[in-house]
């Protein structure tokens, strides 16, 4: 059993493992979702949608953060000398809030079946819902946000719900960028956020014209399911769409989230944090699965599915 003098970090989800052995989703494990597919055809109007989605924000964030905060000690607590590359502060301690008059040794004391009959599991342990879990798709931070639309001119902010996690938990922003190649030029980003309009200024010179092709790629905005020119996007305005280097700020990551695309009905989906792209050039696996054998079959994959929340009609509507 985990103890507070064995965790240094943050502690906020657990593996799926821990809580079906326990029998979190054992009296789920019957339901069925009606369709495996979300509605093609709106029958209502934008401006509508808009209004009604945005009117029920507050009340979605307020249910969100009630969990959050009956789950997690959600403080900020820096870490005395352990920072970021930049000198932001990593956080420390155990943040799993336990059941009232619980203590870790108590827990450690018992078994599986007396947690499970007391109901004492901690529920920060749980998988974490996604912050608007009925209808999931890629949430940014404020500082993401901000920082895109002043360099490129898009709004990546949703009318219907705001991210959820404090910005002391997330990594530093933007990264820096180290060439494996070339290690003595130090931060090739030079503490800039790469984006469509900077990119070729600041490695011209440095990359392969291929890799240049590539990072162009990787910056470039596509149709997403909630970032789209149809009727039923959440952003107010018309959008191009969301780049890989969106979620994947620099190539690293910025704590967006996401639902995964491979599994149904709704609520079995889990939520998914992006993930770093750092050592991509040695993994041999890719997909949430791991189940991809190449970064071509992943992006496939990524394009027909998680940008539309795993559903290819979807994906050939919005584009």
């Amino acid at each position: 059993m985990l103890r507070p003098k064995n965790a240094a970090r943050l502690i906020i989800l657990a593996p799926m493992g821990l809580a079906l052995a326990l029998g979190y989703a054992a009296a789920q494990q019957s339901e069925r979702g009606q369709t495996s597919y979300m509605p093609v055809d709106i029958t209502e109007s934008f401006a509508s949608l808009m209004a009604r989605l945005s009117a029920a924000k507050a009340g979605v964030e307020q249910e969100h953060n009630a969990l959050l905060n009956e789950r997690y000690d959600l403080s900020d607590r820096p870490a005395q000398g352990v920072t970021m590359d930049r000198g932001k502060p990593l956080q420390e301690g155990v943040r799993v809030k336990l059941p009232a008059g619980m203590t870790w040794d108590g827990l450690a004391a018992m078994s599986p079946d007396q947690i499970r009959e007391q109901n004492l599991f901690p529920k920060g342990f749980y998988p974490l819902p996604h912050p608007k879990h009925q209808e999931g798709g890629f949430v940014f931070p404020h500082f993401v946000i901000d920082a895109i639309k002043q360099q490129d001119g898009r709004a990546l902010t949703r009318f219907d719900i705001d991210f959820d996690l404090p910005d002391h938990f997330l990594a530093e922003f933007p990264p820096a960028i180290y060439l494996t190649p070339r290690p003595e030029l130090g931060d090739v980003s030079q503490g800039r956020l790469v984006s469509l309009t900077n990119y070729y200024q600041l490695f011209n010179g440095l990359l392969t014209p291929r890799q240049l092709e590539g990072l162009r790629l990787l910056l470039t905005p596509f149709p997403q399911q909630q970032f789209n020119a149809t009727e039923d996007r959440r952003t107010e305005v018309a959008s191009q769409g969301a780049a890989c280097f969106d979620c994947h700020s620099n190539g690293h990551q910025n704590g967006a989230t996401h639902l995964a695309p491979d599994t149904r009905p709704q609520q079995f989906r889990h939520r998914i944090k992006t993930i770093s792209l750092r050592g991509l050039n040695i993994q041999r696996l890719f997909g949430s699965q791991r189940a991809l054998k190449t970064v071509e079959d992943f992006t496939e994959f990524e394009q027909r599915t998680a940008y539309f929340d795993g559903d290819i009609v979807i994906a050939r509507k919005r584009g």
